[in-house]
């Protein structure tokens, strides 16, 4: 089937040794060797006697003419081995006239290896015992026979062009199981087969049969590994049939290609394969594709995606003796029974990088309609094209492909069949064919819908068989690991760490510490020395006299002696760095007011800089410092989604840029920011933080596809390409990455490669569920891995999490009071490792609470208590059935991920796919995300109906009633809000995000009067994810309720949180005054009115407390 340009290359087979042999007549029999091929005997060596050791020379050679033109291919090659015989000529005995030989074994000769391209090779081959030989005994020591033999050619046997471009087809038929039951061992003896063609350069396609099926009743499963066998039959030994070096492993049904591959299948396979009917082939026949026959290959696998396996069932016939007529008349009438075909799924292969495929095929019926309308194949293998395969099945024939396909005149099926499809059917009559099949008046010459009973009884019986095709290169090559985190690099430069500067102005100050202690220390040992008797004896009555006379003899020493300009010059150096590093002066001054002006700031800033080291030295002179109070990163994370919520966008920036700055080498910072810019629409900012955080590390998988997200916002999809498939190289298993790669296919109108990308998503899904339910726990997997409570959002490790307690405020104020002391005296270690950045609800001002916000932006992680044992995720994506669930789809996993980085564009691509795909309508949950996106437009009449949805299909779901009470609360309908997030807070098991929740029916509360109600709500806000303005709510209340310690502490914790809040002050000013402390309420008042409040019944109810006291405003 292939074209070599050059013919006649002899291949030369050399057997030099043979070990470990034995005969029946001794231990050193005379033997000879026979080589065979293609079916012709290539000689016999000369007649070696064995040694004493069971060694034999000899060096025999025999070859055969490779001539693709009308002899030897490089398919015979591929397929068909040479067979070494050892037979063992038997001493003669009187009146013997010829001498007697036994066959020994015999040895088979894989020649691959010259298809592959290699002009030599040597190999070892095991000589295989035939039935009753005495190799079946091994010598002593236990080696095994095998036979030397080295393969040559002159020069290889390809082309350069068929190196490059051509490719090795195998095709392993593994079994048939769950077969009919009207297939018994008793009987006639039937030839079980199976076939299926591939392209050719030619203008035919190849065929490919099975032969010589076995039929098993079952019992146990079929071992494994097994080996492969050759699809040849007469070969001599058992052993011998055998392919070396080629095993069929199995594997799990989950991780095959074909049906039957779901966990609802996993008990009807394990009983097909262990107690019922089988039929074993085990064979592996080989083919070589040509480059023209590659581009076919591919192309017919990309036109009809589908292709025909065929097994059927013929009974064996002994020939007669001496009878050849009769014996033709016999078999011309043979009959092709129980006609199957199985539907491959090829497309796989066409996928990049994959070489083979392997899974199990329902076996159905072959009916002509059938598998033209599913594989557009005009003619059966069996019927149309190896009639002559049923004439030849003879007992012992020789099973090797046939090329004359001979049109089968008198077959059974022809019966039931319609006149004149014996021969190939031109398009019009498969046309009428089809079109009379699908018209909804049957046609009086159509024959009935089921005219292949006996093939009927495959399905009826589940049959299915197993099968393998394996290529020897992928036909889509797949880019390498190593090329594309090359060109990541070239897209995005990694970033080396900043290394720590060993000078700067840190550096600077610092050595300057260092020699003002060092300088002091030596001017107190030279005091010590002078004057310490005499201090020792004075003690503490030394008058200033004395040590202003001590002074002047220690300044006198000091300059006498030169330690004072030894000090100068040790001082010197550092105050030059300082003013090299500190402020930057390495040039000359332009006049002389310019130096008087900088030598006064520098010695006012290195005076100060002493007091600071000689406190340092000497601390029992320092007063008590005043302790501040340092914001962490993940405080800041939390103030800027806060700000976020209030629509406070330049505030919200000037918190992530602070994170930055703190620590610009965290990569989360980087990812936050560019969801936060991905917010604000500004795509071009976001793109640069996603490709920063990405040049911290190439190998972060986040990184990679919201960088890859962002390039095709942008339209780079080349880019997006690298960017998908380097995440799918790094972590295989991310379910996400495949799916993000599926959508981008998608976009591409690349419908193969986005089926190839969604089914490895679906894979990998099932696989991680497979495997959580063996270890019999249930693990919350977000974004393609496990989030544990001390990671980040990005899956950073950053340190625990505060425990979030469900509770309830224990009666009586005294209790109150117990629980508000604890919250206080807790706050700075809770503040100090806080992992729970959560947005805040509305601002307790009214003008700004009745603003419409964008709440629905992130969900925050929490650590639930242990009784709950579950993590919510970080950004709000609501599940059906609580904030621990696994999403139920690959989909709408990365439905979630995509809304955390508002990618919104990208989200209403993945729904389509969600509803698609979802089975029975779609899902409360998908209603609940297309309610949130509508949230997010302020779109309040479309989320609320899709709200409704969601409840009638989940009445008992927190997050459709937090999302309605948040859809109620932005409105400006309170009354129903406070219902729904009661209803909320009264569910066993928490929404997705409850800080929004407490926060608005706190807020809900104060407006009603409700202040007894709202401190406990916000007492829960304060002990789940404490920020300023869960502490103003909770000091609110208490104010209220004329708890006025408790609402100090409460407003200084909310202070000390952010001092930049109008209302704190406020009421810190109102506490102030009902306390009686006046500077303190002129200081609260001042910050009050320089922050402009603007709630202007607030800034009333001061003034009116000012002139009821008469203090607190300056300015009276």
């Amino acid at each position: 089937m292939e074209q070599v340009a050059s013919t006649g290359k002899p291949v030369q087979i050399t057997v030099t040794k043979g070990y470990e042999l034995k005969g029946f007549k001794g231990d050193t029999p005379v033997t000879f060797i026979r080589a065979e091929f293609n079916q012709a005997v290539l000689g016999d060596s000369a007649k070696i006697t064995v040694s004493s050791e069971g060694t034999a020379v000899y060096n025999f050679t025999a070859s055969f003419e490779f001539s693709p033109e009308g002899g030897v291919t490089l398919d015979d090659l591929a397929h068909k081995p040479v067979f070494l015989t050892v037979t063992e000529v038997l001493p003669k005995e009187k009146k013997q006239k010829d001498e007697k030989t036994l066959i020994l074994g015999q040895a088979v000769v894989d020649l691959l290896p010259l298809v592959e391209g290699e002009s030599s090779f040597e190999t070892m081959a095991p000589l295989h015992p035939v039935t009753g030989s005495p190799l079946e005994l091994p010598r002593p020591g236990g080696k095994q026979c095998t036979l030397e033999v080295k393969v040559s050619v002159a020069e290889t046997l390809l082309t350069t062009a068929q190196m490059v471009g051509g490719n090795l087809l195998k095709v392993t038929l593994e079994a048939a199981y769950s077969v009919p039951e009207s297939f018994i061992p008793v009987g006639p003896l039937q030839n079980y087969m199976a076939g299926l063609q591939v392209p050719s350069s030619g203008e035919k396609d190849y065929p490919i049969f099975f032969k010589n099926g076995t039929l098993k009743l079952g019992g146990e499963k079929e071992p494994v590994p097994r080996p492969k066998k050759w699809p040849i039959a007469n070969i001599l030994a058992p052993g011998a049939n055998n392919i070396p070096d080629a095993f069929i492993v199995g594997g799990p049904y989950e991780e095959e290609d074909g049906e039957l591959n779901h966990p609802e299948d996993r008990e009807f396979r394990n009983q097909s394969e262990s107690i019922k009917k089988r039929i074993i082939w085990d064979l592996e026949s080989r083919c070589y594709l040509d480059p023209l026959a590659v581009v076919s290959f591919q192309k017919r696998i990309a036109d009809c995606r589908l292709w025909p396996v065929e097994i059927t069932r013929v009974p064996l016939v002994t020939q007669p003796k001496g009878k050849s007529a009769k014996f033709d008349k016999t078999d011309d009438e043979s009959p092709l029974s129980f006609h199957g075909v199985a539907y491959v799924n090829m497309v796989p292969l066409l996928y990049p990088g994959v070489k083979r495929i392997r899974g199990a095929f329902h076996v159905y019926p072959y009916l002509d309609n059938a598998v033209y309308e599913k594989t557009k194949c005009l003619c059966s293998l069996f019927r149309d094209t190896g009639h002559h395969l049923i004439q030849n099945n003879k007992i012992g024939g020789i099973n090797s492909p046939l090329s004359k396909p001979v049109i089968s005149k008198s077959l059974k099926e022809d019966k039931v069949v319609r006149k004149g499809y014996g021969r190939r059917p031109g398009p019009g009559a498969v046309a009428s064919s089809i079109k009379s099949q699908n018209s909804d008046t049957p046609l009086e010459t159509e024959p009935p819908l089921n005219h292949n009973p006996e093939g009927q009884q495959y399905v009826e019986a589940g049959t299915y068989i197993v099968l393998e095709i394996q290529l020897d290169k992928a036909l889509v090559p797949k880019r390498m690991p190593e090329e594309l985190a090359r060109r990541v690099k070239e897209l995005i430069p990694p970033r080396p760490p900043v290394s720590r500067r060993t000078g700067g102005a840190q550096k600077a100050v610092s050595d300057y510490h260092a020699q003002i202690k060092n300088i002091s220390r030596a001017i107190l040992d030279e005091y010590h020395r002078m004057f310490g008797k005499q201090v020792a004896k004075l003690e503490n009555d030394i008058d200033s006299e004395t040590l202003v006379e001590q002074k002047c003899q220690l300044n006198y020493e000091l300059n006498c002696s030169g330690k004072y300009f030894a000090f100068k010059e040790q001082l010197k150096h550092a105050v030059v760095k300082i003013v090299r590093e500190k402020y930057l002066r390495t040039t000359a001054f332009e006049s002389q007011e310019e130096l008087q002006t900088f030598i006064s700031e520098l010695y006012v800033f290195l005076v100060d800089q002493m007091h600071i080291a000689l406190n340092q030295t000497m601390p029992d002179d320092i007063q008590g410092a005043v302790p501040t109070i340092h914001t962490t990163t993940e405080q800041l994370r939390l103030f800027a989604f806060e700000a976020e919520v209030n629509e406070n966008f330049g505030m919200a920036a000037v918190y992530y840029e602070e994170r930055l700055a703190r620590e610009p080498q965290n990569l989360e910072h980087w990812l936050d920011y560019g969801a936060f810019c991905l917010l604000i629409e500004d795509n071009i900012k976001a793109q640069e933080c996603f490709r920063k955080a990405l040049s911290l590390n190439q190998n972060h998988i986040h990184s990679l596809l919201l960088c890859g997200v962002l390039a095709v916002l942008l339209e780079n999809y080349e880019q997006a390409e690298i960017f998908f498939e380097d995440a799918t190289c790094l972590e295989p298993t991310n379910v996400i990455a495949w799916t993000l790669l599926g959508i981008y296919y998608e976009i591409q109108n690349n419908s193969i490669r986005m089926e190839m990308a969604f089914h490895e998503a679906f894979k990998q899904q099932q696989a991680r569920v497979t495997k959580q339910k063996s270890t019999g726990t249930e693990e919350y997997v977000e974004e393609g891995g496990k989030m544990e409570s001390s990671f980040g959002p990005w899956g950073i490790a950053s340190g625990s999490s505060t425990t979030a307690i469900k509770m309830e405020a224990p009666p009586g104020p005294g209790a109150q009071l117990s629980i508000l002391d604890e919250f206080l005296e807790e706050s700075s270690k809770r503040l100090s490792y806080s992992q729970e950045p959560v947005l805040s609800g509305a601002s307790q001002d009214p003008a700004v609470s009745q603003r419409p916000s964008n709440l629905f932006v992130k969900e925050i992680p929490e650590k639930r208590e242990a009784s709950k044992s579950q993590d919510s995720s970080m950004f709000l994506h609501p599940s059906p059935q609580g904030v621990s669930q696994t999403p139920a789809t690959v989909f709408m996993e990365t439905i979630h991920f995509l809304m955390k980085v508002h990618a919104v564009q990208y989200v209403h691509r993945v729904l389509a796919h969600e509803l698609l795909r979802s089975q029975g309508g779609p899902s409360c949950e998908y209603y609940l995300v297309l309610a949130q996106i509508h949230l997010l437009k302020k779109d309040f009449p479309k989320a609320e109906e899709y709200l409704q949805q969601a409840a009638q299909m989940d009445y008992l779901n927190p997050n459709v009633w937090s999302l309605q009470g948040h859809v109620n609360f932005l409105s400006g309908n309170h009354a129903e809000a406070k219902a729904c997030y009661e209803r909320t807070v009264s569910f066993v098991v928490d929404a997705s995000e409850m800080h929004f929740v407490f926060l608005r029916l706190g807020h809900i509360y104060l407006e009603e009067k409700e202040y007894g109600k709202a401190k406990k709500t916000y007492l829960q806000a304060c002990k789940r994810s404490p920020s300023c303005l869960t502490w103003l709510g909770l000091g609110i209340a208490c104010y209220r309720l004329e708890e006025i310690t408790e609402a100090e502490d409460a407003l200084s914790e909310a202070n000390a949180l952010n001092n930049y809040n109008a209302e704190v002050w406020a009421y810190l000013a109102l506490v102030s005054l009902k306390a009686g402390r006046q500077l303190e309420a002129e200081q609260a008042y001042k910050y009050t009115m320089k922050l402009k409040l603007k709630d202007e019944t607030l800034l009333a109810e001061i003034h009116m407390l000012q002139e009821m006291f008469g203090f607190g405003n300056p300015s009276f």
